[in-house]
């Protein structure tokens, strides 16, 4: 069955132009001053100084060492000269952007400080009097003077704003609800979206708008529906009293001329068992449109309902404007860990192509009701492998007994493709819930209607197992529960058990919905030196970023950074740095000089905490924030 969207019709419409908000945001895409490059979240700049031609000549102008040796993925901002970053036990620096001297440190405690780790938000008073920075830690929202890294006193209460509070629930059995990503600015509201944990006790996933003169809440969106909002009808009777999630943990996007935040949304908790969310369980999972001044819905997608498997829209939702069926037509794109691309028209939500309702498998788990269809887009095509077999195992295991193992477990599972449910027995998830396009992973050329994505094809293993009897679920306190570990399908080596490319950068034209080129993006050091290549790297946390120089800026846990060519994904520069690269860069511009800048401090290595036998180094990490110029 072919359907226009999940929404129902009217629920938008196309309304004038708002004006735009004062601030960097508003400003022409030579800057930094957010994260993601700008408010839409394109991590595209307009900067053309260093190009094709000339990427060769790059060498670095400055260094910063973080001076910890923790793991930092961090995407520094530049506003007025002054680039701000995270370093020194987590701590807010501001240095000089042209030269990386030390200004101000501000310091958090180490030994408890939660914060906002990869990003933070600047904003700015009408003509410049009053600029802040502002940040989540320990659960409180926090603002600096962004002059002197100095608390703002009276921003909420003694300083701080308990992000706790507002939920309907008691703030004390809340362990988490920030999030590591940071909100959006608009005009003098800063939105925010949240973490929670991935329980069953999870924290509601409201989306929250706060006044940042003094911290005060505006508006609240429920995620979870409350009686006689829309959607209630999609969970069970009372289900927004103790379910929770249905979050945005991840990047938001805003459209400030239309006023309108883009809202990607996670699975309702528990991840993987949903006998007490029985139902579509709006808005889990959905792209949601919502009015930026009040928090109002605009309209909504679900791409998954009634989510079992952790596929969460992670990647901040990019507006571009295309030519579609030879109209001008302004659009909002999400990628997502399906693997799947989904594109909209921007203001009324209208797919521009067709998205099928398909049937997927039944779930054979006492109490579990799977949804019987789940929505396909049918173009653009897919960017990851979404399926995981027996001819799909990765070339390099050496072992015969490691191989023979692990095809036993592939036969043993459940297999029914991309929607298997999860089951006592075990299933097969591919890309896997931590496979597909994440945080960061992808960039626009919103001129053009490029889109560039990077993914990850890492299977897991969904086997769940039954729990002792829970105190809180709904509809039955006295109904089973399930859990399930994180079986991410390693080779002994911390190897996916996949063959490679273990990471991919897809090149899409969302003008014709077709994709473009695809290659693998980075490698693995101890295989390369084998002579093996073209593997991908493993395991990254990677943003890309795209200039209209035609380049493509990204790192990789490989310690090498690297300028590809927009037009064909080959490499045209890389550089090797002393230690992993995650997050994504900055590109700014001072002096009409362009510069690059990233965070390397992450872990070199193909290990990784989630793989068996293989936990990440706990050596000191030498990692730094490193600015790149032309000679």
């Amino acid at each position: 069955m072919k359907i226009a969207a999940l929404l129902l019709p009217g629920l938008l419409l196309a309304r004038p132009p708002l004006p735009a908000p004062q601030g960097p945001s508003a400003e022409a895409r030579a800057s930094w001053a957010e994260y993601g490059g700008s408010a839409d979240s394109a991590q595209y700049s307009d900067l053309a100084q260093i190009n094709r031609a000339n990427v060769q000549k790059l060498h670095i102008v400055w260094r910063y060492p973080v001076g910890d040796g923790r793991d930092y993925l961090f995407n520094p901002i530049v506003v007025h000269g002054v680039m701000y970053v995270l370093a020194k036990r987590n701590s807010i620096v501001a240095l000089d952007a042209r030269t990386g001297k030390e200004l101000w440190i501000h310091e958090t405690d180490p030994a408890t400080s939660l914060i906002t780790k990869r990003g933070i938000n600047y904003w700015e008073s009408v003509g410049g009097r009053d600029r802040r920075l502002l940040f989540a830690c320990n659960n409180t929202l926090q603002a600096l003077d962004a002059r002197t890294g100095k608390r703002i006193a009276d921003f909420g209460r003694d300083g701080a704003v308990d992000l706790r509070a507002g939920l309907d629930r008691d703030p004390a059995t809340l362990t988490l609800v920030q999030s590591t990503m940071p909100g959006k600015v608009f005009g003098n509201l800063l939105i925010l979206g949240s973490a929670t944990n991935e329980e069953y006790n999870s924290a509601p996933g409201d989306i929250r708008a706060y006044d940042i003169p003094t911290g005060k809440l505006v508006w609240t969106f429920h995620t979870i529906p409350r009686p006689g909002e829309f959607g209630y009808n999609t969970w069970p009777s009372g289900a927004w009293k103790t379910v929770g999630g249905a979050n945005a943990w991840s990047e938001l996007t805003l459209d400030p001329v239309r006023g309108i935040v883009y809202v990607p949304t996670s699975s309702p908790k528990y991840n993987f068992y949903g006998a007490n969310r029985v139902g579509a369980d709006l808005f889990g999972d959905c792209l949601l449109a919502l009015d930026a001044r009040t928090g109002r819905r605009l309209w909504h997608f679900q791409m998954v309902h009634h989510d079992i498997w952790d596929y969460d829209n992670a990647t901040a939702p990019k507006l571009l404007t295309v030519t579609h069926n030879g109209v001008p037509t302004d659009i909002v794109v999400q990628v997502n860990k399906e693997g799947f691309v989904w594109a909209f028209e921007r203001a009324a939500g209208t797919p521009l192509w067709p998205i099928e309702e398909r049937p997927v498998p039944k779930s054979d788990v006492p109490g579990e009701v799977a949804w019987p269809t789940q929505p396909v887009p049918t173009l653009p095509p897919p960017f990851a492998r979404q399926a995981f077999h027996e001819t799909d195992i990765n070339p390099y295991i050496s072992d015969p007994r490691e191989r023979a193992q692990l095809l036993e477990t592939i036969r043993h599972a459940r297999n029914d493709g991309m929607f298997t449910p999860p089951s006592t027995q075990g299933s097969i998830q591919m890309p896997g819930n931590n496979g597909g396009a994440n945080f960061g992973g992808a960039a626009v050329n919103p001129r053009t209607g490029e889109l560039f994505v990077v993914s990850k094809d890492l299977p897991a293993l969904l086997k769940l197992r039954l729990e002792d009897r829970p105190s809180n679920s709904p509809p039955d306190p006295a109904a089973p529960r399930y859990k399930t570990p994180f079986g991410f399908l390693f080779t002994s080596s911390g190897l996916s058990a996949i063959a490679p490319p273990w990471t991919t950068l897809t090149a899409y034209d969302l003008n014709r919905g077709a994709i473009e080129w695809q290659v693998p993006l980075g490698e693995v050091p101890e295989l390369a030196s084998e002579g093996i290549h073209n593997t991908g790297s493993h395991f990254p946390k990677i943003g890309p970023v795209v200039t209209a120089g035609g380049l493509l800026f990204a790192g990789a846990r490989d310690r090498k950074f690297r300028a590809l060519d927009t037009r064909t994904g080959r490499v045209l520069w890389e550089y090797e740095l002393d230690a992993g690269i995650e997050g994504m860069p900055a590109v700014y511009e001072l002096d009409r000089r362009e510069y690059i800048a990233l965070c390397a401090s992450a872990q070199a290595t193909t290990r990784t905490h989630d793989s068996p036998g293989h936990p990440a180094s706990k050596a000191p990490i030498p990692g730094e924030y490193v600015v790149f110029g032309l000679e």
